[in-house]
Parts: structure tokens; sequence; C-alpha cells
């Protein structure tokens, strides 16, 4: 018997939901009463704010269903605004990851075998594995490298997929060039903005303060990967590329008795492979103060599983050199009302300006590190 939680915010009539589960062949057989408990150790003074997810983040969560103990074969049902064949593709994918011992989360296709359920009008969903365990702790240097290296196993499995893979999954270095050109875009309109402004707030006078040493470094990462897509070796170009997970972090790693599980692998898609690692990176020394020490291991407990040509080390390089933060920060400034700035934008910016000392200390290392 196939046990389904649901557990989603529902905006749509109940009967709406029933129907997406009836089209998969699931049948109610029973209801339940449910009482959550959750326990932490945080600080809680501000539980009035905090939401429902971040609530979960903090707390280990005791359930108890109709008065006695319950164990649930957990699926989810997940929103999906890809086409038809992209799920298709994500389930054999998964199905290929997990016969190879890279354990994540299949699709479960219905009763007529297809991957979606619901409609176009009212939207598509697909209908998942969902497995409890312990996310990544990004404070564990244990968990970061063993997260790592299970990325480099998942990576070269990856990398001997012999599935047909359309068009639209491929990621060009032309696309990664435009993407960081139009943010420089972006920050020089911020930039405009704010510089024909009379009257500055704290925030404005901040980024000005910064705003040329990051314009710079932003120009030189574009100018570096051009040179380096315009003298490249093919035969070596090729042999970065592969399927990539697209959005490798703490949340879609789970820590179970059996091992590690990667999930959640929507994002997927045909890039340079270790624009995996660099996400991850910048995620995790953006958390530890750019650690160098951490950051060199992690580039090592990569190599150490799938060795890293000097083409992909520089990639690693440019894309953590690019001012990514410092761009977020005044994007959304920009796109918020501008008329009031909150505490925590300027938080934010302090924080990213903060941690310049140790980042480019960080790239100088990571930089001699390749050459």
């Amino acid at each position: 018997m196939l046990v389904v939680e649901l557990g989603l915010y529902l905006d749509r009539p109940y009967l709406y939901y029933e129907d997406i589960l009836k089209q998969n062949g699931l049948k109610c057989v029973f209801e339940c009463v449910t009482h959550d408990l959750y326990y932490t150790n945080n600080d809680f003074s501000n539980i009035d704010n905090m939401t429902e997810k971040e609530l979960k983040d903090v707390c280990i969560r005791v359930r108890k269903v109709n008065d006695g103990d319950y164990e649930i074969q957990n699926k989810i049902l997940k929103e999906y605004k890809g086409s038809a064949v992209r799920a298709e593709i994500l389930h054999d994918v998964a199905e290929y990851l997990n016969k190879a011992g890279i354990k994540t989360a299949g699709i479960i296709k219905t009763t007529e075998g297809a991957f979606l359920s619901g409609n176009a009008e009212e939207g598509f969903y697909l209908l998942k594995d969902w497995y409890s365990g312990r996310e990544c702790d990004t404070k564990s240097r244990d968990d970061i490298l063993e997260a790592v290296a299970q990325l480099a196993r998942m990576h070269q499995c990856l990398a001997q997929y012999d599935g047909q893979i359309p068009e639209g999954f491929f990621v060009s270095e032309q696309i990664l060039i435009g993407e960081y050109e139009r943010h420089t875009r972006e920050l020089k309109k911020v930039r405009n903005y704010i510089h024909a402004k009379k009257k500055k707030n704290l925030f404005e006078t901040k980024f000005m303060e910064h705003y040329s040493s990051y314009l710079t470094q932003a120009e030189e990462v574009e100018e570096r990967l051009k040179e380096q897509a315009a003298h490249r070796e093919e035969s070596e170009w090729q042999q970065m590329y592969g399927l990539c997970h697209g959005d490798y972090n703490q949340h879609n790693i789970l820590f179970r008795k059996e091992g590690i599980w990667i999930i959640n692998l929507e994002q997927l898609h045909v890039d340079v492979q270790v624009s995996d690692l660099a996400h991850f990176m910048r995620k995790i020394l953006e958390k530890h103060n750019w650690n160098t020490g951490l950051g060199m291991d992690m580039i090592r407990a990569y190599d150490k599983k799938k060795k890293l040509s000097a083409m992909e080390c520089e990639q690693i390089c440019f894309r953590l050199a690019y001012p990514e933060k410092f761009w977020k920060v005044a994007n959304h400034y920009y796109n918020s009302r501008k008329s009031w700035v909150s505490g925590r934008d300027i938080e934010k910016l302090d924080k990213v300006t903060g941690q310049e000392k140790e980042r480019q200390q960080f790239l100088e290392m990571l930089f001699h590190f390749v050459r």
C-alpha cells in the first residue's frame, strides 16, 4: 500500500488536489489526526515573525498520529513548470543515478504512464519520493567535504550518461558571459540612479564607496572568460561539459543512515560541471568568511574523486571572482521600494564588503593554485 502525506499550502479547493492524487492511481484509505511537537535549544524570542520553513529548519519535529506511533512512506507532490519531455529526462537521470549507487529521489509515473499530473490551465505536478534526513550542516567541515566528494562522484557518474539530452538543456560559455555582462550593466544602472540623487541614504552612500572596486572585478572576469573561450582547445573544453545538478546547496544534500542523498534535480542542465562546485563553494565560503583553508580543502576533496583540469580550475576561479553577492544586494535594492531601505539590506551590504579582504586573499591563493 502506498501512503501519501500531502504537505502543501492549499491555494485551491481540496477536491482539485484530490483529483490529482486519483490521476496517479491513489485513493484515500483512512484519515488521521496529527499533532506536531517542535523541539529546539535555540532562542525563540522572535518566534511570531518566523515562517513555518524557518521553524522547521531549526527544530526537531516529532509527529504523533492518531495517538500512536506511525511510520509513513512519504511522497511529495511538487508543482512543476517544465515540459513533459524534461520531466521524462529527470525521471531517467534519477533512475540512472540510483542504479549507479548515487542516491536521489525518484519520479513516479501516473497510472497512465505519464510523468505529469494536472493540466495547463491550473498547473502541473510531479509525484516524487520523499525522504527524511539531516541536511548538510554548513558549520561542519566534515559534512561540507563529504558533500563535495559526493558531488564529484555524481559528476563522474553523469559524465557517462548516454541518454539523449535535448538542445534546451545545454548552457554555453556565451550564456555565462552574457549573464555576467547583464549583471554588470545592472550594477552601472544602480550607480547612475544613485549618482543622480542629491540626497543619499546610508545604503546608497556605502554602495558608492565600494562600487568602483567591484565594477573592476566584474569587467576583469568578463574579459578573462572571453579570453579563455577564444584560446581554448575544443577537446579539453568538451571534457568539462556534462550534466549538472544546477542548485547544489545544503538543502539538497541529505545525510541518512545509508549515505548521502542528493535531491531536487529540477534544475538539471548541461554545463561545465564544476559550475556546481563553484556554486556550492560560494554558498559555504560566504558563511565561513571566505576561509582559505576550508576553500582549498573543498577543491582537494573534489579533485581526489574526480581529477580537475587546469581549465576547470580556471572556471572555478572566474565564477568565484565575479562579485555576484554585491550585484545581488544592489539589484535587490534597485528593484524594491527605494524610498525606504531596510536595516537588513544595509546589513547584507556590510557583510559583503566586510568579507572582501578575506575573499581576495582566498582568490589570490586559488589563482596561485591554478598557475
